[in-house]
């Protein structure tokens, strides 16, 4: 610590005001937030290794020629082990997007265009930043290789299958990883291959994202930044989320190199989600079943849920590993099914969710009406020359019906001083017919709304009948609704004659 505060020193000619630590990340550094007297603040960052140091400091600086969005490198001391950088602040997209992430995969549309922003981003890193880059300097292997996917193969062999205590055949598994490792390097790429690209590692300055921890980049394809991000385990973004993520990076991929087609793009991104998949559990594994921390604990069933999916979806040429992954998958301790926890900010789903969604789109986020009930339905009579009822529970109002197409009794002398509540005027609407034929549409209507409001939870609809004097036909319309509907449903309906300034309640049946 004191000698990154005598690097602060001679860079700024003066000790910090405050110096204050930050949480660990998941290397072995360690950094500072170091502040002077006016409230300028740049982080400090005290390594272990000079190697892995050097690479962050030479990719920082590279980066920041080609004026991509990551730290600069502000003052580096002579053994590389410290130096200090810009200042992007306390706001990762990890922390951002938190609500959707512990909802279950509920994001908002905020969330979602947080995402997009970072991810429109990647291609501006992956392609601009490798051009006249030295991979030489990247930690701990130049590029993406053969060697390199068989260690983490073999990591998630031995640090997760073999926790598993599930039996398998090694040397059938060890052909098999060999083909995996042979199929992801067969195609050769010139770009910049971040190596731990996820929303952790991307900062919101003044709501842009900026990245960070790109030390262990080297040359190596784009897809597999592109696994790494969207199919993290804990982000649980849905299908149609995803989608939407991978076309917004399509087309920015397309400003810098000439893309592969749609249909070949997809197929190799499968086959690195299936790589990235079986690295994460071996990460997982030894994190979690070795050094016992529970955050890799939890993160495991996401992840196998993950494999599960793609193994339904994706035929892979490995029949020996797949067979076995399908056998892992099925293990009684990864069936245990994660309820989402509610939305912190208003935002909430419910507990009988009536929608049936194509699988694509993934779970809904829904809105802070739901589950609150019990239904209470209104219904109202009006006449259209003074106006329609407003609603006042703020909901807008829901449905108003125009009775004026139907038979008016109004325009008969026997029927002048009545109303659709009295006998007279209720058998000549009858025997007419046009009003019943009219009732049978909105009998339909209503039926379907109040059923699915009240599976819904929500605690209000209305129903409004207008007509010219607001005493005939609307007057019956509205009466008729609410008695089919409080037998129907048995809920309160609140009757209310504006015109006539009759009101009545049926209570709601126990």
């Amino acid at each position: 610590m004191h000698q990154l505060l005598e690097l602060y020193k001679q860079w700024r000619g003066e000790e910090p005001a405050v110096t204050s630590q930050l949480p660990v990340a998941g290397s072995n550094r360690i950094y500072y937030r170091m502040t002077d007297g006016e409230g300028q603040s740049v982080v400090g960052c005290i390594g272990t290794s000079r190697d892995e140091n050097h690479a962050f400091i030479y990719l920082a600086r590279h980066f920041s020629k080609r004026q991509l969005p990551v730290p600069q490198v502000l003052a580096v001391s002579e053994d590389e082990l410290r130096y200090l950088q810009t200042d992007l602040g306390s706001v990762s997209l990890f922390d951002a997007i938190r609500g959707g992430r512990e909802a279950g995969g509920r994001y908002t549309l905020k969330e979602q265009e947080l995402l997009k922003a970072t991810i429109r981003e990647l291609p501006n890193v992956q392609f601009r930043g490798a051009r006249e880059l030295d991979f030489s300097n990247c930690y701990p292997q130049p590029e993406f290789n053969i060697e390199g996917v068989l260690f983490d193969l073999n990591y998630f062999k031995y640090c997760f299958l073999k926790a598993t205590e599930l039996d398998f055949h090694e040397l059938k598994l060890e052909a098999d990883f060999r083909l995996l490792a042979k199929d992801l390097t067969a195609e050769k790429c010139d770009s910049f291959l971040y190596r731990d690209f996820q929303a952790r590692n991307v900062m919101l300055t003044d709501g842009k994202p900026f990245f960070i921890d790109f030390q262990g980049g080297r040359r190596g394809p784009f897809y597999y930044d592109l696994a790494s991000f969207l199919w993290q385990a804990s982000a649980r973004y849905p299908d149609k989320l995803r989608s939407e993520l991978l076309d917004d990076y399509y087309e920015a991929a397309q400003q810098f190199i000439e893309m592969p087609k749609r249909e070949i793009f997809a197929s190799r991104l499968q086959l690195f989600v299936f790589f990235r998949t079986l690295q994460v559990l071996g990460a997982y594994g030894f994190r979690g079943y070795f050094e016992r921390k529970q955050h890799f604990i939890d993160s495991i069933p996401p992840a196998i849920q993950n494999l599960r999916e793609l193994l339904q979806t994706a035929d892979f040429q490995y029949p020996y590993l797949v067979s076995l992954l399908r056998k892992l998958t099925e293990l009684p301790r990864f069936q245990r099914i994660e309820v989402p926890a509610p939305r912190s900010d208003g935002y909430k789903t419910t507990d009988n969710n009536p929608y049936k969604a194509h699988p694509k789109d993934g779970p809904a986020t829904f809105s802070k009406y739901d589950g609150k009930g019990p239904l209470v339905v209104k219904v109202f009579s009006f006449s259209y020359r003074k106006g329609i009822p407003e609603d006042e529970s703020g909901n807008g109002g829901g449905y108003v019906f125009d009775c004026r197409s139907t038979h008016n009794p109004g325009r008969y002398e026997p029927y002048k001083q009545l109303t659709g509540l009295d006998e007279p005027v209720i058998r000549f609407l009858e025997d007419d017919g046009e009003i019943l034929t009219f009732l049978e549409s909105v009998y339909k209507l209503a039926d379907a709304h109040v059923e699915r409001y009240i599976q819904r939870g929500f605690t209000s609809l209305m129903f409004s009948f207008g007509c010219t004097g607001g005493q005939h036909r609307s007057v019956y319309s509205a009466q008729h609704l609410a008695e089919h509907i409080h037998q129907q449903f048995g809920v309160e309906v609140r009757i209310c004659h504006r015109e006539q300034n009759i009101r009545q309640t049926l209570e709601a049946k126990q």
